[in-house]
Formats: C-alpha cells, sequence, structure tokens
C-alpha cells in the first residue's frame, strides 16, 4: 500500500515537472497618460506601448491608461516616482516651480515647429541632465509648436496694437503678455472658449493646434505669427526606478531605441495637429493670419528679452546657474535647426 502511494506521488511530481510554467513570466508594466484616448499624443503613446511589446517579443507588455484614468495630470509624476504607475507622459508646467531647469524651455525663445521644439527639448535634457530629474528615468520629452497670439477683434500688427488688452496667458506666456504691453489674465484652457466668445479677453496665447483641438478659431478673428518671442511648453515620458533597472538589458536597448524613435514621431504629431488647427482657423468666415516683418519681429524679440532675464535670476535664487541653463536652451534651439 505504501509502495503504491510512492509510485504516485512520484508520477504527481514528474508530471508536475514537465507542465510547470516557464520561469521567464512576461513583464507588465503600467502607463499613465493625461491625454484624452482619442488626442494625437494619446494614439501616439498607445503605439509605444504596443511597440515595445511586438519589438521585446512579448517580454514586455505595456497596459496603458489615459485620460488621467490611473493618476490626475499635476501627480503624474510623483505617481511614477511613488510606483502608481511604472511609466506616465505629463507636463512640467503643471507643478511650477518643480523642475526649475526645465522651465527654461517654455521661455519665449523663438520656437518654429513641433519637430523642432521636441528635439530642441530632448537635446537640452542631454546637455544639462538636470538633477529634478534623478528620481525618474527619462524616456524622452517632447514640446508643442510655437505658442502664438490670436485676438478677437483687433489685428494685432505691432506693439502698440496690443497695448492694454486682455490677453488669457498663464506661467511663462503671462509675463511674455507683460513684457509686451498687454493686460495677462491667467485662465485655464477649458475656461478659454467662453472667456474668447463673451469677450472677457480680447485674445489669447496658445499654440496652432488648439483652433481645431478646444476650437478655440471659432472664436478669434486674427492670429499674430509672431514667431521670434514664440514659446512652448514642454512634456515628459518618464519610468520608475527600480522598474527600469529589473528589466534585461537587450529589452532596455529596445526601448531606447524605441524612444529615439518616438522623439521624431512626436515632434511631427505635433506639426500635423497645427497644420490642422491651421486650416480650421483660416476655414472660418473673415480670418487674417498677419505675419511680422523682420524690423516688428526685432522689435518683439527685444521687448521679451525682460522675460529671460527674470527666470535666469529667480533659477539662480533656486540654486542653478540661470545664464548657463538659458544658454544652453537657445543652443539646443540652435541646434535643433532654430533661428
Amino acid at each position: 500500500m505504501l509502495q503504491r502511494s510512492m509510485l504516485a506521488l512520484l508520477s504527481l511530481l514528474l508530471t508536475l515537472a514537465f507542465t510547470a510554467p516557464p520561469a521567464a513570466a512576461e513583464t507588465v508594466l503600467t502607463y499613465s497618460n493625461f491625454f484624452p484616448p482619442t488626442h494625437a499624443q494619446s494614439l501616439l503613446a498607445k503605439a509605444w506601448c504596443d511597440e515595445v511589446k511586438k519589438r521585446t517579443n512579448g517580454k514586455v507588455s505595456v497596459q496603458y491608461f489615459p485620460g488621467q484614468t490611473l493618476t490626475p495630470a499635476r501627480q503624474a509624476y510623483d505617481g511614477v516616482v511613488n510606483g502608481l504607475s511604472d511609466l506616465a507622459m505629463g507636463c512640467f508646467a503643471y507643478t511650477r516651480g518643480r523642475f526649475p531647469a526645465m522651465e527654461a524651455l517654455d521661455l519665449p525663445l523663438g520656437y518654429q515647429n513641433g519637430t523642432q521644439a521636441t528635439r530642441a527639448a530632448n537635446l537640452f535634457v542631454e546637455k544639462i541632465r538636470p538633477k529634478e530629474l534623478d528620481q525618474v528615468v527619462v524616456m524622452y520629452v517632447h514640446a508643442h509648436g510655437p505658442g502664438l497670439l490670436f485676438t478677437r477683434d483687433k489685428a494685432v500688427k505691432t506693439l502698440e496694437d496690443i497695448k492694454g488688452l486682455k490677453i488669457r496667458s498663464h506661467g511663462t506666456s503671462a509675463k511674455l503678455v507683460k513684457a509686451l504691453g498687454g493686460v495677462p489674465v491667467t485662465l485655464p484652457m477649458p475656461d478659454t472658449y467662453q472667456s474668447l466668445a463673451r469677450g472677457v479677453v480680447d485674445g489669447s496665447f496658445y499654440p496652432v493646434e488648439a483652433n481645431l483641438g478646444w476650437k478655440l478659431g471659432e472664436t478669434v478673428k486674427f492670429g499674430t505669427w509672431c514667431l521670434p518671442v514664440a514659446y512652448t511648453t514642454s512634456f515628459f515620458v518618464v519610468m520608475n526606478k527600480a522598474r527600469w533597472n529589473a528589466l534585461p538589458q537587450d529589452v532596455k536597448k529596445t526601448i531606447v531605441q524605441i524612444n529615439k524613435e518616438w522623439v521624431a514621431k512626436t515632434g511631427q504629431a505635433w506639426d500635423q495637429a497645427d497644420l490642422k488647427g491651421r486650416e480650421f482657423f483660416l476655414a472660418q468666415p473673415g480670418r487674417q493670419i498677419i505675419q511680422l516683418d523682420q524690423a516688428e519681429g526685432q522689435r518683439w524679440r527685444q521687448a521679451a528679452q525682460p522675460v529671460l532675464v527674470e527666470y535666469e535670476k529667480s533659477a539662480s535664487q533656486r540654486g542653478l546657474d540661470g545664464k548657463t541653463v538659458v544658454k544652453a536652451a537657445q543652443e539646443s534651439l540652435a541646434q535643433a535647426g532654430g533661428k
């Protein structure tokens, strides 16, 4: 009886040995994004997740959570640090003061397009390696196309035209409005449409894509292509350090390569969105785009210089070499093809 029991147990152990699952289980990562599911940057982030699974042959899969369904926009970065998500896309400017070096990218440096801004943002991070990002592993950063001036009823062709106008803005763009002679009015993007439509403000600074994305092109008649003082807003894609360090080297190498490819794809996506925003704006009745000539553009650039000087002083007070950081941002923009 005992012998039969031992034989049965041995048979069971042999069966389990041959049917046991492989030792190397699939790694599942979570990715939080504040952009809504239909936004171009959300679709591109989802494509990044799919590409990681494809090119790691299923060793790594990524569960994607768009539209703040995992972590709110303002908590995206800390969510990665604290392990609430393994990866996240977020906006540096949503937590002002938290990323003093990265704020330099949002200065009115004269961005021309999203591809250039995104390339410059990554060059900047490589150049200065901000200590404020040491808690995470940076996959890549990106930035939208030029932030420009749009107005309701008055065409702004010169600096004199903007004086006294109430311009919706925030953060760096609010400082730019003040430097140019306008009156900055701080409003979140969701409130901008109604504020423009009702005449609460006379205009707004925003990237061209918002004409369609937020339908702002329905509320403004004039777009001033003030490219010499165009600003951007920078975004991050970061990963939890412990989760990154736990990945095999071949997987890390694959993800790094995908990240490089997504820098170009992301910049192009911003440019495509700007193109559609411009088309939507011009499709509305009576719309006009105003180009600044070289001399007027130089006047705007000169008027905006105090914004850069103020940043340099503020950054120095926060333990950075403000002048060096601004110079690095300007050099990165030039290296990316800027003027």
